[in-house]
């Protein structure tokens, strides 16, 4: 469990997955790593060491055509995510409705799951550049 959430827990890679999630609701079949490159603003190595991590959690596919490479989202691996976090963010009642399938999630909730989100991500952000100015690293 604590994979899928270091996965998401990086600004970048929940940029991607939204990026991919936009294009996917447009009826795209896939979006190409210089499309990501250009709607991210970020350099070719950075998008494609992300999709590679996104790929291995199985969030992501890839269809190649030719020397392109075309990336969907796979939420699936979410689901995890959505079942361990739900819980926390509904009453006994509406627990009920979750359990029957019933789409739960308010507003506020909503905001809540996204605010934790965030936090985590600026949490392990500020961990990772803290690492990185310790003498030897």
């Amino acid at each position: 469990m604590a994979d899928i959430f270091d996965v998401i827990a990086d600004g970048t890679r929940r940029e991607i997955l939204q990026l991919l999630l936009s294009r996917s609701a447009d009826g795209e079949r896939g979006t190409s790593v210089s499309h990501i490159v250009h709607e991210l603003g970020v350099s070719q190595p950075t998008v494609s060491k992300h999709l590679k991590v996104l790929r291995e959690a199985s969030l992501v596919s890839v269809r190649e055509e030719g020397q392109h490479r075309y990336y969907s989202l796979s939420p699936a691996p979410l689901d995890e995510v959505d079942d361990w976090l739900v819980p926390f963010l509904i009453d006994d009642e509406e627990e009920e409705e979750y359990d029957a399938g019933a789409p739960v999630l308010t507003e506020s909730a909503a905001h809540a799951a996204e605010v934790v989100g965030r936090a985590a991500a600026s949490a392990k952000h500020a961990f990772e550049n803290a690492l990185k100015k310790l003498p030897g690293r």
